[in-house]
């Protein structure tokens, strides 16, 4: 599956060339960060190689942008093609319209950070949600036990930016606006990855899957607001 698609990965954390998922990525969308696509196809490289069951879906999150920017792309690996590109609102308590804190403490009201798999999709509080499962240990692993999950609020829409001037916040969820909440749950649900990225520099140091097989730290960095 994934492993077909990628042709040689250079230190897991480096640029391949173009046959490899990283030029996937950039071809389908141009406009993101490319090193953030480039760690983010790492992580989920790292993550098969140990252990981790392929998949055909992967959602990148890239929190060094503003809230007013879409900063949510899934993509079809399999077809290959890109599914959405959304606004995705983060934790009341990770800042306001510029994300800076992020935690995996329960009640922290803070997104986290790191690589996720989904599981399934539920009706709960916030209606159609997808629960996630943190793969990093002190970084997302209690995403379960937090209710982490994907799921629409009204205040992740493009009218909320315009009266606000920037999204309204969750409890630590990414939160995606009503009108795609269902296909994109839907795109993701049962065994996708979910990769969410900022430039926090204990998660670089740590985080295993941006170390596979002891590759050296890549270099921090923020995309353009």
């Amino acid at each position: 599956m994934l492993g077909r698609v990628l042709i040689g990965w250079a230190a897991c954390a480096g640029l391949a060339h173009a046959g490899s998922l990283t030029a996937m990525l950039e071809r389908l969308a141009p406009g993101a960060n490319p090193r953030v696509l480039a760690l983010a196809a790492s992580a989920m490289t790292c993550a098969e190689r140990h252990g981790q069951p392929g998949a055909d879906r992967l959602a990148v999150i890239d929190y060094s942008l503003p809230s007013t920017r879409r900063r949510l792309w899934v993509f079809d690996l399999s077809q290959p093609q890109l599914l959405f590109k959304e606004w995705v609102a983060h934790g009341r308590a990770t800042g306001a319209n510029e994300a800076e804190h992020f935690s995996n403490v329960p009640d922290s009201h803070e997104s986290s950070l790191g690589l996720f798999r989904t599981l399934h999709s539920y009706h709960g509080h916030d209606g159609y949600a997808l629960r996630l499962k943190g793969l990093e240990p002190g970084i997302n692993s209690n995403a379960y036990s937090r209710a982490i999950v994907i799921h629409g609020a009204q205040y992740a829409t493009p009218a909320f930016i315009h009266r606000v001037g920037r999204l309204g916040r969750s409890l630590g969820c990414p939160a995606v606006r009503p009108a795609v909440v269902k296909p994109l749950i839907n795109s993701l649900k049962n065994g996708q990855y979910v990769f969410a990225y900022y430039p926090k520099p204990s998660w670089i140091k740590h985080s295993r899957y941006l170390h596979c097989d002891g590759a050296p730290a890549p270099r921090l960095l923020a995309s353009t607001p």
